[in-house]
């Protein structure tokens, strides 16, 4: 069994406040053949409402479920859990998987969760990130918002944005949660949990833009939809990005973005990027980007959250006509302004060329 696993797994990370129906979006989800390779871990088994979908169980802890998945409860440590599980994997003591699904509590900080897999020296062999799924109450998600750091943290941290109980709700709400939301996290995809398959939150990944063209076209669209080919301010809400909005989490949190249409110096792209996040790292909630590197003909995606950014990955192809370096920031307090002068001094860019007009 351990031979049909791939080379390094790509763990899921679903989350979401309170109430927000995780649970009810993994169910339904588990039911698709898409993920019937696939490992989930939780944090109590009995909280989550599964139960119906149990055949067997391997021991104490840890059931098979209809579409043959693995179902694990994390007692303890995180990592250990993930060690644990790889561990009977290469023993055939669990049927093999391809992802693994982590369902947190409502009121977890995505950021532990996801410097996990690079903190732990065994992890980081077998494991990488996959995709940050965050559910948010379309009843409840604007009052959670306004109130707890860890809603905004979970938000601006998602990969893909579902919104829930969109029926119990009404279209005002609906469309004013999702426009406060796209301006937390331009760069996540927002679905409708009842149209929200498999596929679209769980099978493409940011790290899987270097194997297919077509995922990284996909993932180009979702990242840099809110800035144009021709440059001009995105009006799709009315909302231009990287305007403070005082309603907005006590009006700190901006996202803005960086173009450069020439190709940069990797190193020194690294160098800024590592002393960026070493000085501001708490108050960089999220950064994605594609860059145009000298002597290069490919691009390279980079993707980090706060402290953590994981391993560049070199492309396979570009996914437009356009050969812009793009940065997408989604940060806490900090001025867009300061992160421009710091980019193009480091780089050795004009200042004016961090901004297309």
């Amino acid at each position: 069994m351990a031979d049909d696993a791939p080379a390094f797994t790509p763990v899921n990370l679903l989350t979401g406040f309170l109430g927000s129906g995780k649970t009810t979006l993994l169910a339904r989800l588990l039911g698709d053949p898409a993920l019937s390779r696939t490992a989930v871990l939780i944090n109590e088994f009995g909280e989550v409402g599964l139960d119906h979908h149990l055949i067997d169980r391997v021991d104490g802890g840890t059931v098979l479920l209809k579409s043959g998945c693995v179902c694990c409860t994390i007692r303890g440590d995180l990592a250990q859990a993930l060690r644990d599980l790889h561990g009977r994997r290469e023993r055939g003591e669990v049927p093999a998987f391809d992802r693994v699904v982590i369902e947190s509590t409502g009121l977890a900080d995505p950021f532990p969760i996801l410097s996990t897999l690079k903190a732990d020296p065994v992890l980081r062999h077998h494991f990488r990130p996959g995709n940050v799924v965050t559910t948010v109450d379309a009843v409840n998600g604007l009052a959670q918002i306004e109130r707890h750091d860890e809603s905004v943290r979970q938000a601006t941290a998602a990969d893909r944005l579902v919104l829930t109980k969109t029926d119990l709700s009404d279209e005002v709400r609906v469309a004013r949660l999702s426009d406060r939301l796209r301006r937390l996290n331009p760069s996540a995809a927002l679905v409708v949990a009842g149209t929200a398959d498999a596929e679209t939150l769980l099978g493409r990944d940011v790290l899987e833009t270097g194997r297919a063209p077509a995922s990284a076209r996909a993932w180009f669209a979702e990242t840099f939809r809110a800035e144009p080919a021709d440059g001009a301010a995105a009006a799709d809400h009315g909302h231009p990005h990287g305007a403070v909005d005082r309603n907005d989490h006590l009006g700190r949190i901006r996202s803005f973005a960086m173009v450069v249409d020439r190709p940069v110096d990797w190193t020194a792209v690294g160098i800024w990027l590592t002393m960026l996040l070493n000085r501001h790292g708490e108050r960089v909630l999220r950064v994605k980007g594609i860059l145009a590197l000298e002597g290069e003909d490919l691009p390279v995606a980079v993707h980090g959250v706060l402290h953590l950014v994981h391993t560049p990955v070199h492309m396979s192809a570009w996914p437009s006509e356009d050969r812009a370096s793009r940065l997408v920031f989604i940060v806490d307090g900090l001025d867009p302004d300061l992160v421009r002068r710091s980019f193009a001094a480091y780089v050795g860019c004009d200042l004016a060329e961090t901004v297309r007009p």
